[in-house]
Order: C-alpha cells, then structure tokens, then sequence
C-alpha cells in the first residue's frame, strides 16, 4: 500500500513538473484572439454565426458516411469467402454491390454529386 502511494506522488510530482516545464518554455508571449480561437471549416467563428453555407458540405459527408457503413459491412464477407457456400457468398457480395450501385445512381439522378449547378 505504501509502494503504490509513493508511485501515484512520484507520478504526480513528474506530471506537475512536466505541465509547469511547459507553460515556462512554451513559445506563445501574447494572447491574439483570431489565432487563439477555433477554425470551424473556414467560416470566421468572430463574426456571425448565422451565415447560409453550402448544403454540399453536409451533402458529402453524409454520402461518405453512407458509403462508409456500407464498405465497412462488405469488409468482412472477405473472410467468410472460405467459410461459406460459394454461391451465398457470391449473393450476398452483389447485394452489397447492388445497394451501392443504386445508392450512387440515385445521388447522381438528384445531382448530388454537382458542385455546381
């Protein structure tokens, strides 16, 4: 019991003395406002926050999110090629396929994919 409580102060001594080292030896002298404050996707986060933006940025990320689910859903029918019968196998790989495919011709048809319009 004795042991662990000289660790725990011994690593809290190190922690302490590490957060000070670096506040002593840190480069930034002044505090600017612009450079202390987030970037937030390029929009100025002083001004405004009520300005329009693209609908493409929230338009991509979901369709990345969407086909990102869907290949992390086809990554493991890779292993089960030995495992299982050729043709479930084969079925069940153009499924995913096919969601895919019809996902992508359908965010074209609604002309999703053009930046400009």
């Amino acid at each position: 019991m004795i042991l662990m409580m000289n660790i725990f102060i011994l690593f809290m001594i190190i922690s302490n003395m590490m957060m000070m080292m670096s506040i002593i030896l840190s480069k930034k002298t002044f505090s600017d406002r612009e450079k202390s404050s987030p970037l937030e996707c390029g929009f100025d986060p002083i001004s405004s926050a009520r300005i329009p933006f693209s609908l493409h940025f929230f338009l991509i990320t979901v369709i990345f999110l969407i086909f990102d689910v869907e290949i992390a859903l086809i990554f493991p029918i890779i292993p089960l090629f030995k495992m299982v019968n050729f043709m479930l196998w084969i079925k069940i790989s153009m499924f995913f396929i096919f969601i895919l495919i019809v996902g992508l011709y359908h965010e074209w048809n609604q002309n999703m994919l053009n930046w400009i319009n």
